[in-house]
């Protein structure tokens, strides 16, 4: 079995010898047990082996990276050349650095050892499931896998990382037929260290299915109009994600064109409204335990009550926007507090808007301007879901929507990172023929 702690520190020590100041080390060895179906059959089971390698020098103020996948003596040395090379090929640049020291931990979490024969069976049973209570559901693909992965990071600041982590993970694309007619598709996954709980009354997967059922049957939005928008969680996800990217990290805060640059400790949501990355949240199963420079993540607000309290920065962004380092780097685990209100609460305070289950859409302008396709979605009227609808053309702006944000819902759903409540934004454009 390949000693990963062993060979990082050998890679170190020839990054070193062949003229690195500094440098990182991250190994990894990850194993994947798959079952796929495929037009509602079973069509696969395999179980596949992966490594990587990567390493990181640096020069004075120049930096070079490779990635190997392979840990054969040669492939290494070959790798480190590689790297120094690039060392030399860089352009200065002081902002880039690695983590100060910490020391060494071990860190274990989530289900690295899989009972295939029982998640095999769950499987089966949420195939069942599915037919039973939703004969119109077409699974046109389903892929349930079983990962894990050991890995080790290590820098010359004595900083060394074993980290052993594993999960169940659900994926499933699915529409639903009925009569010749066909609804669009759909995709719900979630992981889960869970098989006890049948698989289908996780994540968000009943739910979605019955509402697929009704969106066989669509008709058109007529004109144009601003309405409330209420957004499942999934979707909200993405576009949370998406204005973190315009305005909260990377090349918008270096180059001065991120519209919250300068708001830092300021209002840029509405009051009601707090999003925290929280990598270590009791229901995140699998964990982000270091940034790419090498530190180790705690949780943190990103706004508080409509305040931004931080940006997503490591080391590279601190230094070359001037602004804090964050805690964490981690947008793929987003969580929001649970609302005052169920669902049906929240769409009954909806006089006319859009249910939207997935957008589909370019990637908005500097100042936040987005425009795109609400697909999968239902109309809303007078405080209850009405039709179906078919595709229908969303805009806004996604600085101006969390200032309008109206209310979150008390059911939150779990993918294994994220806890996200069904979310309403007013100010929204909704336009159909």
């Amino acid at each position: 079995m390949t000693d990963l702690k062993k060979l990082a520190a050998e890679c170190l020590a020839k990054l070193r010898a062949a003229g690195a100041d500094t440098a990182q080390a991250r190994l990894s060895l990850s194993e994947k047990r798959e079952f796929n179906i495929d037009g509602g059959e079973f069509s696969l089971f395999r179980t596949t082996f992966n490594r990587s390698l990567t390493l990181i020098a640096f020069r004075e103020t120049k930096t070079g990276s490779v990635v190997v996948n392979s840990f054969d003596p040669d492939a290494i040395n070959r790798a480190i050349s590689d790297c120094m090379r690039s060392v030399e090929s860089d352009s200065p640049d002081p902002a880039r650095g690695i983590a100060a020291y910490q020391g060494e931990r071990e860190l274990v979490y989530g289900e690295p050892e899989p009972d295939a024969e029982k998640f095999f069976a769950a499987t089966k049973r949420l195939k069942a499931d599915i037919e039973e209570r939703y004969p119109t559901i077409m699974m046109e693909q389903m892929i349930n896998s079983h990962d894990k992965t050991e890995s080790v990071y290590a820098d010359t600041n004595g900083n060394l990382f074993h980290m052993l982590y594993g999960s169940y993970g659900v994926g499933l694309m699915f529409s639903a037929h009925r009569d010749g007619k066909s609804s669009s598709f759909m995709g719900c996954e979630y992981d889960t260290v869970d098989l006890d709980t049948p698989l289908i009354e996780q994540g968000d997967i009943a739910r979605v299915l019955s509402d697929v059922e009704r969106q066989i049957d669509t008709v058109p939005v007529e004109g144009s109009f601003t309405g409330t928008v209420i957004f499942a969680p999934d979707c909200l996800g993405g576009l949370l994600r998406t204005a973190i990217g315009c305005f909260a990290s990377g090349t918008p805060l270096i180059d001065g064109t991120s519209v919250w640059r300068d708001k830092l400790g300021q209002a840029v949501a509405s009051p009601g409204f707090t999003l925290s990355l929280a990598p270590h949240h009791p229901d995140a199963i699998l964990r982000q335990q270091l940034t790419g420079d090498g530190y180790l993540t705690e949780d943190f607000d990103l706004i508080r009550n409509g305040i931004l309290e931080s940006f997503v920065a490591g080391i590279y962004v601190s230094n070359k926007a001037g602004v804090p380092r964050s805690k964490n780097t981690a947008t793929g685990w987003l969580v929001m507090p649970e609302g005052d209100r169920s669902l049906d609460e929240l769409i009954a305070g909806v006089k006319d808007g859009l249910f939207v289950y997935r957008f589909s859409g370019g990637h908005p302008a500097n100042n936040g301007d987005f425009s795109g396709v609400a697909k999968n979605s239902f109309r809303i009227r007078d405080g209850k879901l009405a039709d179906a609808v078919s595709e229908t053309m969303i805009s806004g702006n996604l600085a101006d929507m969390l200032l309008s944000f109206e209310g979150a819902s008390r059911e939150r759903v779990k993918d294994g990172y994220s806890v996200l409540p069904f979310a309403a934004f007013s100010g929204i454009t909704i336009s159909g023929k």
